[in-house]
This record gives C-alpha cells, sequence and structure tokens, in this order.
C-alpha cells in the first residue's frame, strides 16, 4: 500500500520537479509516532536553498490535497539531499564519479576474489559499466571492487571532514 502511495505520489511530484528545474533524489512516507511524515529530497545543479524548498512545499502540498491520496493525517518536508546524498539511480553513479562513497550491499561480497566478504564498501566511485558499479577502494585491502548495481541495498556520497 505504502509503495502504491510513493508511485502515486511521485507521478504527480515529478511534473512540478521539472517546471523548477529540480530533480527527485528520494521519496520516503514513513511512520513518526502518531503521525506520517512525507519527505521529498530535492536537488539542482549548484545546491538547494531554503526558498526552493518552500516553493515546492507550497505546489506539492496543494496537488496532494486536491489529489487527497493520503487518507491519514501526515507531515511534508521538503529539502535537500545534504552532503551524504544518497545514490539511487543508474545516472547517480555516473554522475558523481571521482568522488568519495560508501555503499552497502544486501549480501556478503568478496568483490576482489581475495577472501575478503563483508557487505560495507567505502571508496572513490570510478562509475557504472554494465550494470555494475566500479569503486577504487579506500581502505587497508585497496583493490577494485566491481559490485552490481541490483545488489546495491543503500549507497551514499561520503565526506572528507
Amino acid at each position: 500500500m505504502r509503495d502504491q502511495i510513493l508511485t502515486q505520489i511521485e507521478m504527480l511530484v515529478i511534473p512540478i520537479l521539472d517546471d523548477f528545474g529540480f530533480e527527485l533524489v528520494d521519496l520516503q512516507f514513513k511512520p513518526e509516532g502518531s503521525q506520517w511524515a512525507l519527505r521529498i529530497f530535492i536537488d539542482k545543479p549548484g545546491g538547494v536553498v531554503l526558498d526552493d524548498c518552500a516553493a515546492v512545499s507550497r505546489e506539492v502540498g496543494a496537488i496532494l490535497e486536491i489529489e487527497d491520496l493520503i487518507k491519514s493525517s501526515y507531515r511534508l518536508e521538503v529539502s535537500s539531499p545534504g552532503l551524504d546524498r544518497p545514490l539511487k539511480k543508474p545516472a547517480d553513479f555516473e554522475r558523481f564519479a571521482g568522488q568519495k562513497i560508501r555503499l552497502k550491499t544486501f549480501s556478503l561480497l568478496d568483490p576482489d576474489q581475495r577472501g575478503h566478504t563483508r557487505k560495507t564498501f567505502v571508496g572513490t566511485l570510478l562509475g557504472l559499466e554494465d550494470e555494475q558499479v566500479r569503486l577504487e577502494l579506500n581502505d587497508k585491502h585497496g583493490g577494485l571492487a566491481i559490485i552490481p548495481l541490483d545488489g546495491i541495498e543503500k549507497a551514499n556520497l561520503e565526506d572528507d571532514f
């Protein structure tokens, strides 16, 4: 049911974001206490400012009110993805090549065939090739990890603070 609502919301939100020149990075609909939270993460070249979030919130809030897709009470939040931006679409793995990322796989992998199985990988993203993420590992083992895109549970940009 929640996935169906998210799909319907996404279909309503994307044209609005396109009009503003924004990209939909992520969409979440989760229970929080006695209320639900609908979070829309947006981005654009050069980044997102508070006024961008407010404008999108007004437009999306109005269309959601008209369409009445969500029957329970909820809180709408629109924000930037932050410094640890999630990588979700294949294009993200191409766009952010050269940057440091952290990714987690659904199952244990030994990407370099050296007997080091794990689920979490940190390194420099080299890009996407044949539906496989290429990652130069930044750990004591080093080397190149090639991870199937459909095996990735979660991936985010990693900050170098």
